[in-house]
């Protein structure tokens, strides 16, 4: 017998393909009270839509660098629609990963300047290395 393709029927390795991620993802999740566990029914847990949709927004949000607990807040803002929170952590969010690509081109400069004068000179040590020492 075919199972059926309704989104309300899918098992957990079927929203984990739907979701891009391996079934101990989804497991991990429901342990951190992020996706819910379904009651079993006839041996299998359903899962549906909503749930789909949730696991590719939790992935979204961690691929923007919010924390677990941070994507658990979002998730019940979702519900309450508590737009100012959300903007919130949205805004904090920005703030950090703005100071980690000032963190990552000021790495590059350094890094630059080091190739650089490494090129420059053809004898004693190289200042890339030098600069690692201890």
């Amino acid at each position: 017998m075919v199972q059926s393709q309704d989104p309300g029927t899918l098992t957990i390795g079927k929203l984990a393909a739907a979701g891009a991620v391996g079934v101990e993802t989804v497991r991990f999740y429901q342990r951190k009270g992020l996706l819910h566990q379904p009651t079993r029914e006839s041996g299998f847990r359903h899962y549906g839509s909503e749930d789909v949709r949730r696991l590719r927004f939790i992935r979204q949000a961690q691929a923007a660098g919010f924390t677990l607990e941070e994507i658990k807040e979002l998730l019940e803002l979702d519900a309450g629609e508590d737009r100012a929170r959300a903007r919130e952590l949205a805004t904090s969010r920005i703030q950090a990963l703005n100071d980690k690509i000032a963190d990552l081109q000021r790495a590059r400069n350094s890094l630059t300047k080091l190739a650089h004068d490494c090129g420059e000179g053809s004898s004693g040590p190289c200042p890339i290395l030098t600069s690692f020492e201890v």
